[in-house]
């Protein structure tokens, strides 16, 4: 952040305000733990804070401290959008285009507040009066630990905090081992365990809470992958009638992908997962080195993320999405042998 953006946005936090703190849609562990971390803070400098997220999250993420206070727009509407309306400051974390919080969009669009942007994605949209952006960080919850640092204020974080942003690094940077995990998050780390986050504790709510009906999504997933040599790459597919088969919940299938680009010479993975509710097949694309899925995603799927992870969809169907998606490998052959 420059200067002029922090001197602002500590004047804007200088007296109490209304502020809402937004998620992208389907937020992940970096979503939460950023807006909870945020939340906390806001909270100890006197704001009225409200974390409203576009819908529900998986159950994986429901242990977090201060997790049930926050306000979900798809079963609150009416009350999330009067907090809206009342708002002096929206903060809007881990995405930077308002079209990545669905239904929300219209609302918060019509909002007369101050926003302010914290994010790590590529090609940010400018409708933030102060944008904190940086496509190097490993996570947004890394550059909340920043936000706080720069606003003067990294002795006020206390062990909830810290559990929270521990949290959104772990699982942004798949347990660390990414590449934008850099010698300056494994400091910030240090200090969030410093300052209360249990590590082992926090990493067993998250990976080790496994129902067995989501052990057998992951073996069909996994008997599903197709490997294509000639590019490098894998996918894997799961059906509506496989979700259902296998009782699906929310965040099953997170990190399925990552299976496919465990192997051996691949460059690109890919997963395909039918909707539930609506006719589209959502996507998931993973890659190895300089293979860029965020420009992939862009180009083909109305999607978009980073350079070697990013999500996309298809209103195909699924053997029309795969079928597309094969028909465009070959021009991308020479970056991917």
């Amino acid at each position: 952040m420059n200067e002029a953006d922090i001197q602002g946005i500590k004047t804007v936090l200088q007296t109490p305000k209304n502020i809402v703190i937004i998620p992208h849609r389907n937020p992940d562990g970096d979503a939460i733990g950023s807006t909870l971390a945020l939340w906390h803070y806001l909270k100890k400098g006197q704001h009225n804070a409200t974390i409203i997220a576009p819908n529900d999250y998986p159950e994986f993420l429901k242990w977090m401290p201060g997790e049930n206070e926050i306000v979900k727009f798809d079963y609150e509407k009416d009350r999330a959008k009067e907090i809206l309306n009342d708002a002096n400051v929206i903060f809007t974390l881990d995405f930077n285009d308002l079209s990545r919080i669905g239904d929300m969009a219209t609302t918060v669009s019509d909002c007369k507040a101050t926003f302010i942007m914290i994010d790590h994605h590529q090609q940010p949209s400018d409708y933030a009066k102060f944008m904190y952006s940086d496509t190097s960080m490993s996570s947004t919850c890394e550059m909340v630990y920043n936000f706080i640092s720069y606003l003067g204020d990294e002795a006020l974080i206390n062990a909830e905090m810290a559990t929270c942003m521990y949290t959104g690094i772990m699982t942004d940077t798949g347990s660390f081992r990414f590449k934008a995990t850099t010698s300056t998050t494994h400091r910030i780390i240090a200090n969030l365990m410093d300052k209360g986050a249990e590590n082992a504790s926090i990493h067993n709510e998250i990976y080790d809470t496994n129902r067995l009906s989501r052990l057998q999504l992951l073996g069909c997933a996994l008997k599903n992958l197709v490997v294509l040599e000639a590019y490098s790459t894998v996918y894997i597919t799961i059906s509506k009638d496989e979700l259902v088969r296998y009782d699906f919940k929310k965040g099953d299938t997170e990190g399925f992908v990552n299976y496919g680009l465990s192997l051996k010479g691949i460059k690109f993975a890919a997963i395909f997962i039918e909707n539930l509710q609506e006719p589209y097949v959502k996507m998931s694309l993973r890659s190895k080195g300089d293979f860029s899925v965020n420009e992939f995603a862009r180009a083909h799927f109305n999607g978009g993320g980073h350079t070697n992870a990013a999500g996309g969809r298809s209103d195909d169907s699924m053997e029309k999405t795969i079928e597309k998606f094969i028909k465009i490998l070959p021009a991308y052959k020479e970056e991917l042998s």
